[in-house]
């Protein structure tokens, strides 16, 4: 039976209430914070020091002991330098994904678990666990098919930054804020007397860019490689680019020679060329045929039935706050009902059904509307 449970705190309100919660509930509650990052934000200030007091204010307010660990050196190595090593290569990486996967869930769980003997780990994510109370009931044993469900708080919800992390983790992993709306989590933050942490900003973006401009600091890791625009259709040098690094596929590119509106339809880091598309809705921009790499799976029974059927039939997204799209999923293939914009290498395709996570896969890239059409007209 879990007695014994570690909380991953923050210094946010909602690792704070997921402490609550669980002390609450008649756990025994050790908070530990990660230092993952010492770089200094453009003020001069490590934002991490302030989160570091948020936490120790919870733990002292909810009477809980804090202990630290120190993951610098692995998140350098495991999730920035990766970072920096796909955008010199042309790709759009997500660094919160890589930071679930490789420290919150892997070193931080192991310590968790087998450092400090605790019984499992607790973390303020929007998300729920298929094994429910079985957790709070069970012996050592659980079942393997655990899942990743989808919390109650569906703008809320963050399993997509989750569905990289290694199934087995779920095993030993608890959600106390799964059944909760954002605006109820506050409103409890609220009445326990954490009113500072239900008064805190959320932070947003990249965690180590902070407020920075993104091409300001970026500047700071790599260098200007100037190469050329072209334009998809024309195959004609339009201008030219400090790094393919500074741009993403999607992206409004301004000129003051070029009035109409042009975007990033692909990137070629071998010649360092950025292709450029004419309007928004340019057919470059677009795909629904999308081909990925290794597939992260958090549902047994979903790979079962791949492996046995040869395709899957699932949702998709690659952003977070985007719609589910209904898809054809094959070994290392998408196909999508409907067409999506900017589908971009280095992103990560997320898998769902009606309730769950399935897993994911990086995107290797998708293929264009543009190149379909062109076939559809040869092949006439």
């Amino acid at each position: 039976m879990i007695r014994n449970v570690v909380v991953g705190m923050s210094g946010g309100v909602d690792s704070a209430v997921s402490a609550h919660l669980l002390k609450e509930r008649g756990y025994n509650v050790l908070g530990v914070f990660m230092r993952n990052w010492d770089e200094h934000d453009e003020s001069g200030r490590c934002s991490g020091e302030q989160d570091l007091k948020d936490a120790e204010l919870a733990c002292r307010h909810l009477q809980i002991e804090l202990r630290q660990v120190n993951y610098v050196k692995q998140y350098w190595t495991a999730v920035f330098s990766q970072f920096l090593d796909d955008y010199q290569q042309g790709l759009t990486p997500n660094p919160d994904i890589l930071c679930n996967k490789h420290i919150k869930f892997d070193l931080f769980h192991r310590h968790a678990l087998h450092t400090l003997q605790y019984d499992a780990v607790a973390t303020g994510h929007y998300a729920r666990n298929s094994l429910g109370d079985f957790l709070e009931h069970s012996s050592s044993q659980t079942p393997e098919d655990v899942r990743l469900l989808i919390p109650a708080d569906t703008f809320k919800d963050q399993t997509f930054f989750l569905a990289g992390i290694a199934h087995a983790a779920l095993q030993r992993t608890m959600f106390p804020l799964g059944g909760l709306k954002k605006t109820e989590v506050k409103q409890l933050a609220r009445r326990i007397g954490l009113h500072r942490l239900a008064e805190k900003r959320e932070s947003t973006g990249i965690c180590f860019v902070g407020k920075r401009d993104f091409k300001a600091f970026i500047q700071e890791y790599i260098s200007s490689k100037p190469g050329h625009f072209v334009d998809v259709d024309s195959g004609v040098v339009v201008g030219t680019h400090e790094g393919i690094h500074q741009w993403t596929v999607g992206q409004r590119c301004r000129l003051s020679s070029h009035l109409q509106p042009y975007f990033v339809a692909r990137k070629d880091a071998a010649s360092n060329i950025i292709y450029w598309a004419a309007g928004h809705e340019h057919p470059a921009l677009h795909s629904n045929r999308i081909h990925i790499g290794e597939l992260n799976w958090l549902c047994n029974r979903a790979r079962q039935q791949l492996d046995s059927k040869g395709s899957l039939r699932c949702r998709f997204r690659f952003q977070h706050t985007k719609p589910l799209v209904e898809c054809q999923l094959r070994p290392f293939e998408v196909q999508l009902d409907a067409p999506l914009r900017a589908i971009t290498p280095g992103q990560y395709a997320v898998f769902y059904d009606d309730a769950a996570c399935l897993g994911a896969a990086r995107i290797l890239h998708g293929e264009p509307l543009q190149c379909l059409e062109q076939q559809v007209a040869v092949e006439r």
